[in-house]
């Protein structure tokens, strides 16, 4: 990855098509240290994740589509941005985007 991709405060997460994370920059490797952080590199998403989730991750492997939300642990809410990624066209993966959120967020409504 770029240096500042390294360094942004936002966890990116980055998997090939079948599940397999390929890359992982510092902050998605603090969100997940427990689970071993960097050593992640090269094992299956599949593994990482509990029903109902683990049956959506599926779906959205074999059916590419973003998928967004957000949770909240303890003092800490994000939002969850989860997108396919393509290569001249074809379908390689998906790229995961964790960042931290305020509770109250300030929404614009735009006119164009």
């Amino acid at each position: 990855m770029h240096n500042w991709v390294e360094q942004i405060n936002i966890g990116i997460t980055v998997s090939d098509k079948d599940g397999n994370i390929l890359e992982m920059n510092e902050k998605s490797a603090q969100i997940f240290a427990k689970s071993g952080g960097k050593d992640l590199i090269g094992k299956s998403l599949k593994g990482c994740h509990p029903e109902p989730a683990k049956s959506l991750l599926l779906d959205m492997l074999a059916n590419p589509r973003t998928n967004v939300y957000t949770i909240e642990k303890g003092d800490v809410k994000k939002m969850i941005y989860q997108t396919p990624w393509f290569k001249n066209g074809e379908y390689m993966g998906f790229v995961e985007l964790s960042l931290e959120i305020p509770f109250e967020i300030k929404h614009f409504v735009r006119k164009p």
